[in-house]
């Protein structure tokens, strides 16, 4: 389990990953090389998010989580962020419905206790719209942050020792995971990052232990379903081997 591996079904179709984590980068740099402010990107972003969860619903992936805004992002510029709020609202309104009718669950992960009361209702109430749909799982990262997932698991835990329901010894890394912001779906199996930066920017850093990292130069705005095609066949030609070796791999394959 702590591989996330232990989740997958025995059906699955191991050319496709069942969990895709995105980090949607570029939407600044692509409204500032067109001579527009760094917001009259995020807009456009949005549209980019419309067609990727539209591919994801058709291809059967199982989860989709989108890092939309992350517990750093507070230091932006006040109006860029101030922009950036009143669009998360906007686009939970405008797309609630789309999302229910496309039998899409929709659950945001992080540290909501930042956001306005008006944004914290209408993501419970999308959620709550949308609760019991079984097909694509879209999770919004907003006011996450890899590290604050790990210690607010860890805080759970403490409290347990402290009160004297935990032993200390027994802690081990299932027990953990089990505190993380999703421990009920598998953990990411390809990770993307747009707009060129190779790092993980304190993005899942639990859950993307061996997960398959794919970076591309494309803007987010401009990623669309061929970018996503080429992320994909990229992640289809991988061995993915969680600590054995290529030969074990091949034998447990031709043994299936």
């Amino acid at each position: 389990m702590t591989q996330g591996h232990s989740k997958e079904p025995a059906s699955h179709d191991r050319s496709l990953p069942r969990h895709i984590a995105v980090i949607m980068d570029g939407n600044g740099r692509w409204a500032q090389r067109r001579g527009l402010p760094r917001y009259a990107g995020h807009p456009v972003g949005v549209e980019a998010v419309r067609r990727v969860v539209e591919a994801c619903v058709e291809k059967g992936i199982a989860v989709l989580t989108l890092f939309a805004f992350s517990s750093e992002n507070w230091h932006r510029p006040q109006k860029e962020v101030s922009l950036i709020m009143d669009l998360f609202i906007r686009s939970l309104k405008k797309e609630a419905r789309r999302l229910h009718r496309n039998n899409v669950r929709l659950k945001v992960i992080g540290d909501r206790s930042a956001f306005s009361q008006k944004l914290q209702k209408h993501i419970n109430e999308v959620e709550a719209l949308t609760e019991e749909n079984q097909g694509l799982v879209l999770q919004v990262a907003a006011n996450y942050g890899g590290r604050w997932d790990i210690t607010q698991a860890v805080r759970q835990l403490a409290a347990q020792v402290q009160s004297g329901d935990l032993p200390p010894e027994n802690i081990n890394e299932a027990m953990l995971e089990e505190r993380l912001c999703f421990a009920d779906l598998p953990n990411p199996d390809l990770f993307i990052r747009t707009g060129g930066e190779k790092r993980l920017s304190n993005f899942l850093l639990w859950q993307c232990a061996y997960t398959e990292l794919y970076f591309t130069d494309i803007l987010w705005p401009d990623f669309d379903v061929a970018a996503l095609e080429a992320a994909l066949l990229d992640f289809a030609n991988r061995q993915r081997r969680f600590g054995r070796t290529g030969e074990q791999i091949r034998h447990q394959a031709e043994a299936s």
